[in-house]
């Protein structure tokens, strides 16, 4: 059997190779400020980041944009190694649901869930190839929740189609989400109890 990649350990091989005094530009995909804290804090030290908040799966609305109000406010207030932009989006529900169309009932963490990955990823290729980035990645990889493999492999796919390099991840790993809660509580950065679809609040028991 084959063993899985070593994605973590990639990243790390990745960020040895970069040429000393120069900082790659990176955008980096952010699904919200919780898990883009640590993340920001490791890679700010090696690349002139980006965040990209796309995330059309948030429901409901009003959610949306409480999570891409405080992933701003978040950025605002951290003491970065190297500065950090943002570039927001608007609600966009209707692509997620044409993605997932024929998927609603698969369980949170199956298909469903990697037609999500793809939907975030592929608009965060594109717009990495649009605005000449020297690589695009994900903060999904710091969730326990998230399948780092599939999330990899779609972005390793992307960025051959795109002529992009994605950075490889497994933010979880080395104290990487502990390290995302401490720095949520620091901040006092607002946590949602789900995933952010309509269907993950409904797995929990949430009202919508």
């Amino acid at each position: 059997m084959q063993n899985k990649k070593n994605y973590s350990r990639e990243l790390d091989r990745i960020i040895a190779a970069i040429p000393e005094g120069t900082t790659p530009s990176l955008l980096l995909h952010s699904c919200c400020a919780p898990c883009s804290s640590y993340v920001l804090e490791y890679l700010s030290r090696y690349f002139r980041i980006t965040v990209f908040y796309y995330d059309p799966n948030i429901y409901p609305p009003e959610e949306f944009y409480k999570r891409r109000e405080e992933q701003e406010r978040f950025i605002s207030l951290f003491p970065a190694a190297n500065p950090i932009g943002f570039i927001g989006t608007e609600h966009q529900s209707e692509r997620f649901y044409e993605a997932v169309r024929g998927l609603e009932h698969i369980p949170e963490g199956g298909e469903r869930c990697f037609a999500c990955y793809r939907l975030r990823l592929e608009e965060t290729a594109e717009k990495a190839a649009q605005m000449s980035f020297d690589y695009f990645t994900t903060t999904l990889s710091i969730s326990p929740l998230k399948n780092a493999e599939v999330l990899n492999a779609i972005g390793e796919e992307l960025s051959h189609e795109y002529g992009v390099p994605y950075l490889f991840s497994d933010f979880k790993k080395k104290g990487g989400y502990l390290r995302s809660t401490e720095l949520s509580r620091e901040y006092g950065i607002y946590r949602q109890n789900y995933c952010g679809c309509v269907f993950s609040m409904r797995e929990r028991g949430l009202s919508e």
